[in-house]
């Protein structure tokens, strides 16, 4: 088993990295080959954290929601860092911030890339999240796409009380360099808060949000055109239009809102709000 030394630079290098303010927001300004970099660092070739590192994502309805609800503004806040999963963030940042965010940086395109680099470093994934079936097809599929990559283990997240409490322990034993927890915000941000004491043993944890169906097929990402111009929202509100048609509605317009009144227009302090 590779060695699982403290290096407590790791603290240091992960405030080093550039934010700007959008939204209300700190968001890394880092593409997406610098984050799977960054990643990679964290835990290879040796762990330079003593505790997993938190890192999420925003969008258009993250910052809205924070805006406006307490606890998931302070599920955000607590995070090492935080990427912008939305192209209307990157198209903003270049009008209001003298250091824009160079791309967006989708979970469901990160996944892979760090996947890639796991596959080629011997860094091992566990995948928590959805239901069974999802959970299950998404693993067999990545396992597919990458037969080197060592997936440790994985788990739908339906779980409660002593049941999901017994898998943290189960998940923290087996160490895994990533854990991948799809499941939703702001649940996913709040298993966090409550577990990561219990997860010593984990490199990092990236929250997934509808990574897995992406993953397992179930759902189809937008044309790249309407991913390149913004307007990935439009697409999954076609898709789904029951449950995406008014969230896009009330936190769309909050949204533009807040990216052109509540950012800041240079690189803020690296280890402060």
């Amino acid at each position: 088993m590779r060695e699982r030394r403290v290096n407590p630079v790791g603290r240091a290098a992960t405030a080093s990295v550039p934010r700007i303010t959008l939204g209300g927001l700190r968001l890394a300004v880092l593409d997406l080959e610098q984050t799977a970099n960054f990643m990679i660092d964290m835990v290879f070739p040796q762990r330079r954290t003593d505790r997993p590192l938190y890192l999420t994502s925003a969008n258009g309805e993250v910052l809205a929601r924070c805006s406006t609800e307490p606890m998931t503004d302070r599920l955000f806040r607590a995070a090492d860092l935080i990427n912008a999963d939305g192209q209307p963030l990157v198209t903003v940042s270049r009008f209001k911030s003298s250091t824009p965010l160079p791309e967006r940086v989708a979970t469901t395109d990160l996944f892979h890339v760090v996947a890639r680099k796991a596959q080629a470093t011997g860094l091992t994934f566990y995948m928590f999240g959805a239901d069974e079936a999802e959970n299950a097809a998404a693993v067999a599929n990545v396992r597919s796409r990458y037969p080197a990559l060592k997936i440790i283990g994985r788990s739908h997240g339906y779980l409660k009380g002593d049941a999901l409490r017994a898998k943290v322990d189960e998940i923290n034993a087996l160490a895994p360099d990533y854990l991948w927890v799809a499941l939703g915000v702001p649940y996913e941000q709040a298993f966090v808060e409550e577990y990561a004491a219990r997860l010593s043993n984990v490199g990092v944890i990236k929250t997934s949000g509808g990574l897995f169906n992406f993953l397992s097929g179930s759902r189809a990402r937008a044309p790249q055109w309407m991913q390149g111009v913004g307007l990935e929202w439009a697409w999954r509100i076609w898709l789904e239009p029951r449950r995406l048609f008014w969230r896009y509605l009330t936190t769309n317009p909050r949204a533009l809102y807040l990216l052109f009144n509540k950012s800041r227009p240079s690189v803020t302090d690296r280890t402060g709000d």
